[in-house]
C-alpha cells in the first residue's frame, strides 16, 4: 500500500493514534481531516497523500437508506485476530464489483437486495441466489484494497470454521469463493432478530431465557466434538427465527482444538463482557470448550438482568473487573431471578475453569432439570466461597476494612500488654477514626456501587483515606516514622482505578497531609530536610503513577481503534 522506501520519523503516539483514527475514517467512507495529523506529524504528508490516491480508487461505501434486515452472522463483522486460514479461491473472472451512486444488485450468481450491516473489515447483504432462487446471507470484505493477506486470512478462516458444521442450531455456510473481485462467502439467511436485540426490548422471562441458553449450549456442545471452540459467544451472535429458534452464528475468532493458532502468541481476542478471565488475560493456551462455558453463562446473566456481568467505560476497565471482580448475583440486581437459575448461572462464571460446569452438556442438562422443576445439580455456594465472591465483587473495601483491623487489633493488644504507655482516653482517641474510616469506607462503596454517585464516590474516598489517615497517625503523637508509607502507598492504589484525574487528587491529598503532620507533631530525630525529601517522593511517585495510568489508557485507545 505504502511505498516502504518513503522516509520519514517514527510518528510519536499521539500521531500513531490520529493515523488509525484516519484510516477508520477512510474505511468508513468519511473525509478525513489531514490537518490535525499534519499538525502533529508534518513528515506524513506523503503518506496521506498515497492513502487518499488509494482511496480515491476504492468504490465508495453503500450510501444510507437499505432496507435493514438481520442475517444469519448479523453481527460477524467484528475482525479480532484469529486462526491461520488456508488459501483464498482464485478468481479469473474480469469484472470487478463496483458501487456507484446505488447499490449494485448483480453479484455473479447473487442478487444484492439490500445491506443488513458492517463492521471494521466486512459487510454482509441480504441476497438472492439465482440459479436456485433462495435467500442467503452474503459476507464480504469491505475495503478490500486495504485488506492484508493476515485479513483475508481470517475471512477464509471463519468460513472453513463453519463450513463443516451441520447442526440444527448453527448458521450453514452454503459456498465461499470469490467474484468481481471481491472475497465472500454465502451462508443461512435466518429472517429474525438476535438475543441483544430481544434484550434491548425488555428482559425475557426466566423459563424463556433457561430454554433459550440450552438449546444454544447443546449447538456449543456440537461444535466442541468438532473440535471447535467459538470464543466469542454472546447475544449478538445468537440469531432468532420467527419462531424463536437461537442459531449461533460468527465464527471469526473460532479456535481449532489441537492445531496451530497465530492468537496463541498472548493476543486477546473477543468481547470483554462475554469473554472468561482465562481469555481475558491472554493465556489462550488455556482457553478451551469451558471458556465458551463462561461466555454462556454471562448470555444468561444478560438474558436474566438486562446487562452482562461486566462492562465498564472502556474495554480495559471492563477486562480488570473479568479478571479481579465478581458479578453481582442477579437476584440483587432482579429479586425475581430463580434461585437455581441464579446458582446454574454463577457456576458459569467461576474464574477457575474447573469449578464451572465441565462441559456445555452439563450445562444444557442442568438447565433442563430447572425447566423440568427437578433438583439441579450445582449446589449453593457455602461460607468460604460466598466470602471470596463477596471479595472480588468489592475489593476496595475488602482490602480497607483487613487493613484498619489489623491496625485496630495491634493497637488494642498493644494497650492490653502495655496498659501504662498511653492512657484509655488517648487509645479511644486514636481508634476514632479508625471506626470512623470503617463507616465511611461502607458508604463510600455504596456509592460505588451506585452508577449515579460513582464516580464523585471514587474522590471523596481517596478525599477520605488521606484525611482519616492524617487523623490517626496525628492522635498517635508519634513522630514521623514508617507508618507514613501509607501515603505513598494510597498513590499507588489511586492508580487501580486507570483515571489519571484520580491519582493527581490522591497526590495532594497525600501531600497536604503529610505536610500539616511535619509541622504539627514533635520532630523527634528526623531531620528538616528529610521531610522535605519525603514531600518530594510523594510528588515523583504521583507523576510515576499518573504517567502509566495515562500510557496504558493511550494503548487501551490503539489498540481499540485497530481493532
Amino acid at each position: 500500500m505504502i511505498d516502504p522506501t518513503l522516509e520519514h520519523a517514527d510518528p510519536p503516539d499521539e500521531a500513531l493514534l490520529l493515523l488509525e483514527d484516519y484510516l477508520a475514517q477512510l474505511q468508513a467512507g468519511a473525509k478525513p481531516d489531514r490537518a490535525r495529523l499534519l499538525a502533529c506529524d508534518p513528515g506524513m504528508s506523503s503518506m496521506l497523500d498515497c492513502l487518499d490516491a488509494l482511496e480515491n480508487l476504492a468504490p465508495p461505501p453503500v450510501p444510507p437508506g437499505l432496507a435493514s434486515v438481520r442475517p444469519a452472522g448479523g453481527s460477524a463483522l467484528e475482525t479480532p485476530t484469529i486462526d491461520s486460514a488456508e488459501a483464498c479461491p482464485g478468481d479469473n473472472s474480469p469484472e470487478r464489483f463496483e458501487w456507484t451512486g446505488h447499490l449494485m444488485t448483480d453479484f455473479g450468481r447473487y442478487e444484492l437486495m439490500g445491506e443488513i450491516g458492517r463492521g471494521g473489515m466486512g459487510v454482509v447483504y441480504k441476497a438472492r441466489q439465482k440459479d436456485l432462487d433462495r435467500i442467503v446471507a452474503l459476507k464480504m470484505i469491505q475495503a478490500r484494497h486495504l485488506a492484508s493477506d493476515e485479513q483475508v486470512g481470517r475471512f477464509y478462516a471463519e468460513a472453513k470454521a463453519a463450513g463443516k458444521l451441520q447442526h440444527q442450531n448453527i448458521v450453514r455456510i452454503h459456498e465461499v469463493g470469490q467474484a468481481m473481485g471481491q472475497h465472500y462467502f454465502a451462508m443461512e439467511y435466518v429472517a429474525g432478530e438476535s438475543l441483544s436485540d430481544v434484550v434491548r426490548q425488555g428482559v425475557p422471562d426466566a423459563p424463556t431465557s433457561a430454554e433459550c441458553v440450552a438449546v444454544v449450549a447443546r449447538a456449543v456442545a456440537y461444535l466442541h466434538e468438532q473440535g471447535i471452540v467459538h470464543r466469542d459467544l454472546k447475544p449478538s451472535n445468537i440469531l432468532l427465527d420467527d419462531a424463536g429458534r437461537p442459531y449461533v452464528t460468527d465464527f471469526g475468532l473460532a479456535k481449532l482444538l489441537g492445531a496451530g493458532n497465530h492468537a496463541d502468541d498472548g493476543t486477546i481476542a473477543g468481547t470483554p463482557s462475554y469473554m472468561a478471565p482465562e481469555q481475558a488475560a491472554g493465556q489462550n493456551d488455556r482457553v478451551g470448550p469451558l471458556s465458551d462455558v463462561y461466555s454462556l453463562g454471562a448470555i444468561l446473566y444478560e438474558l436474566l438482568v438486562g446487562r452482562p456481568p461486566f462492562r465498564a467505560a472502556t474495554a480495559l476497565d471492563t477486562l480488570v473487573m473479568v479478571l479481579e471482580s465478581e458479578p453481582d448475583t442477579p437476584r440483587s440486581l432482579r429479586p425475581q431471578v430463580p434461585h437455581e437459575l441464579e446458582q446454574i448461572c454463577l457456576r458459569c462464571l467461576e474464574k477457575n475453569p474447573d469449578d464451572r460446569y465441565p462441559s456445555a452438556v452439563a450445562l444444557a442438562e442442568d438447565l433442563e432439570r430447572f425447566l423440568r422443576s427437578d433438583a439441579i445439580e450445582v449446589r449453593p455456594a457455602g461460607l468460604w466461597p460466598r466470602f471470596r465472591r463477596w471479595a472480588r465483587r468489592e475489593p476496595a473495601l475488602v482490602s480497607r476494612l483487613v487493613g484498619i483491623g489489623i491496625c485496630i487489633a495491634i493497637s488494642q493488644l498493644k494497650h492490653t500488654l502495655y496498659p501504662g504507655d498511653v492512657t484509655l482516653t488517648e487509645h479511644l482517641t486514636v481508634l476514632a477514626p479508625m471506626f470512623v474510616w470503617i463507616g465511611a469506607s461502607i458508604v463510600f462503596q455504596q456509592m460505588l456501587n451506585s452508577q449515579a454517585w460513582a464516580e464523585l464516590g471514587r474522590f471523596l474516598w481517596a478525599g477520605a483515606d488521606a484525611l482519616l489517615l492524617s487523623s490517626v497517625l496525628y492522635f498517635t503523637g508519634v513522630p514521623p516514622g514508617p507508618l507514613m508509607i501509607g501515603f505513598p502507598l494510597m498513590i499507588a492504589a489511586s492508580g487501580l482505578w486507570f483515571q489519571e484525574s484520580l491519582v493527581w487528587f490522591m497526590t495532594g491529598c497525600s501531600l497536604l497531609g503529610y505536610l500539616v503532620l511535619a509541622l504539627t507533631l514533635p520532630s523527634g530525630n528526623v531531620a528538616p530536610h528529610h521531610h522535605l525529601l519525603f514531600l518530594i517522593f510523594l510528588g515523583v511517585m504521583g507523576v510515576v503513577v499518573a504517567y502509566q495510568v495515562r500510557r496504558v489508557k493511550a494503548l487501551t485507545s490503539y489498540f481499540a481503534r485497530r481493532r
